[in-house]
């Protein structure tokens, strides 16, 4: 799937000349990360806005899908310490966030999402789902190959942990009706971006219909 809309054909030419865009591939073991569907994000008068509501209600069924057919799960959650001592740079550019705390309304995952039992729940302080947790350690012990991402903001910590997973050498797809942003601008560029370099693109209903394959 190549987003082309809004990019400007020569600069598409540049891409295709250079010979990027290519497939990595969906592999035989995947698992479905979530990233900050939380109260805050879902909020528009907080960090939210945008076609992340939309995103939310996708992944509902994707979710229901992995879980039927026994594919790990991780979620991320925005969780900085009450006192602010680990407050950094990112706090620096978005002040609000020191806010979502441990026991924060905000820094709560969504109802319709909430995690079970067995599901991975990473606590972080910065962008990528991978910086300072054990998401990769986890993923690996699960003998996971594919890393299904969902979340939100696109142009922010979907964008860094999808890059994270790539580094780490997983096959990494975008569920792109499943991640969201709070301008569409941003979650346009970036979703061409990352198609481009890092991941592949494919719908919800594109990745289920793969999962009932494996």
């Amino acid at each position: 799937m190549v987003l082309s809309a809004k990019i400007p054909v020569g600069d598409l030419d540049v891409y295709d000349r250079q010979n990027f865009g290519n497939q990595s591939g969906f592999g035989m073991a995947p698992a479905l990360l979530i990233v900050d569907f939380v109260n805050g994000f879902a909020n528009p008068d907080e960090f939210g806005g945008g076609n992340i509501g939309r995103a939310i209600e996708a992944t509902k069924g994707l979710l229901t899908e992995c879980r039927n057919a026994g594919i790990p799960v991780a979620f991320t959650r925005v969780v900085y310490a009450d006192d602010g001592a680990d407050n950094g740079v990112f706090c620096m550019k978005a002040p609000g966030l020191k806010d979502l705390t441990e026991d924060a309304l905000g820094s709560q995952i969504v109802n319709d999402l909430a995690p079970i039992n067995g599901e991975y729940i990473a606590r972080k302080t910065q962008p990528s789902a991978f910086f300072g947790t054990s998401l990769q350690s986890w993923l690996t012990a699960k003998h996971v190959d594919t890393v299904l991402v969902t979340g939100c903001t696109t142009s922010g910590c979907v964008r860094a942990s999808v890059i994270d997973s790539m580094s780490y050498n997983f096959k990494t797809i975008v569920v792109t009706d499943c991640v969201g942003d709070r301008a569409i601008g941003p979650h346009e560029a970036n979703l061409f971006d990352m198609e481009q370099k890092y991941a592949d693109l494919m719908t919800s209903s594109e990745v289920m219909r793969r999962i009932a394959a494996i």
